[in-house]
């Protein structure tokens, strides 16, 4: 979401400037690359641009690639491929063994329905959103390249030539999922179609609670990742260094008026044992993803103890003591310790080294 936040704030000014600009877009992966499907790059005719499709190694291309887009006004796909070696048309070493493909999308500002304005509609979203797109047309011709959300699904069906209600379905059972995903749609006549189903994710909402001296290295990590952070704590404490660092500071006695959803993630950082048994009392009915608490194993032991009737051991989403087993000593390295936990439960993996990791990193 940071990446789109970034783009949107670039095209407001290129809009305004009437300056062309048109959007690359990684549509379908094969194997390895750096940057996965959904990954975007916008870049304007001035040569400005913002975002990102590969680790560096495609931008080059893709940049002029943008700009032939932008004077032609027709959408192209375009497919980077190192599967067998070095991509010989860009003259560089990918170093990736994958196979990319690209749309480069010009951007129409005119149209209130440019892939652009689709996408600041959902800056602000709390749940995953779906949106399907074409990945190739009939025959020879272009596919039409907008993107589908689940209540213009009708449309996308018909020009599949597929039954609506079979391709909800299937759209329903990726969001479910949670995973991007590029789908072969077969309609009756026996003709095969790639369709991506592309699933954006809300912004992960960090709450931490606590005023000590490791809140603002927890802060300062949650906003390079461009996440949401509300810190709770007694707010005569609260510092002018946490305060321009939060979105937003809460007293625990308002601690009833912070939202919990499917994305956010609770952090108890106070030190202070009887603070964060009330949390806990708190934040546990409301069955938070992820739900972490500073201090050894000991410590939580005894808290549920405490209290009987939660159950608190026995809640899957806990994690306690706090973090990835990295060693961290510092605050900043602690800060770094919980959110790689946080993010390794939202993308449902397991924190071990990649070189453990049979077959695909993604």
């Amino acid at each position: 979401m940071k990446e789109i936040r970034q783009i949107i704030t670039l095209y407001d000014q290129l809009k305004v400037e009437d300056v062309p600009a048109a959007l690359a877009i990684v549509v379908e992966v094969e194997q390895s690359s750096y940057r996965r499907v959904g990954a975007r790059l916008l870049v304007a005719e001035d040569g400005r641009f913002t975002g990102g499709i590969s680790g560096g190694c495609l931008e080059g291309d893709a940049l002029r690639r943008a700009r032939r887009a932008i004077l032609a006004k027709v959408p192209s796909f375009h497919v980077y491929d190192t599967l067998d070696g070095e991509d010989e048309v860009i003259g560089i070493g990918l170093g990736c063994n994958g196979r990319i493909k690209v749309l480069f999308l010009p951007i129409d500002y005119h149209d209130p329905a440019n892939e652009l304005e689709v996408l600041r509609e959902v800056t602000a979203t709390r749940e995953p959103r779906l949106f399907a797109r074409l990945l190739a047309g009939h025959d020879s011709s272009p596919p039409p390249v907008y993107l589908y959300a689940p209540d213009q699904l009708d449309h996308l069906a018909d020009y599949l030539d597929v039954k609506t209600p079979a391709l909800k379905h299937l759209a329903e059972e990726y969001l479910q999922a949670g995973r991007t995903k590029v789908a072969k749609i077969t309609n009756t006549a026996g003709r095969q179609t790639p369709v991506l189903f592309e699933i954006i994710q809300p912004e992960i909402h960090l709450v931490v609670t606590g005023t000590n001296y490791d809140i603002p290295a927890a802060l300062a990590a949650a906003r390079q990742l461009g996440w949401r952070t509300t810190v709770v704590g007694p707010r005569r404490k609260f510092t002018a260094e946490i305060a321009s660092l939060a979105d937003q500071l809460v007293d625990y006695a308002e601690v009833s008026n912070i939202i919990i959803d499917q994305a956010t993630a609770i952090a108890l950082m106070s030190h202070d044992f009887d603070w964060d048994r009330r949390m806990v009392e708190h934040f546990l009915p409301r069955q938070p993803r992820y739900l972490g608490m500073l201090g050894p194993r000991k410590r939580v032991e005894s808290m549920a103890t405490e209290l009987p009737n939660l159950d608190l051991l026995a809640f899957a989403n806990l994690y306690s003591p706090i973090g990835l087993d990295i060693g961290a000593e510092t605050p900043e390295e602690i800060a770094t310790s919980l959110v790689s936990e946080v993010i390794m439960v939202f993308r449902n993996r397991n924190g071990k080294a990649l070189r453990d990791r049979k077959g695909s990193i993604h």
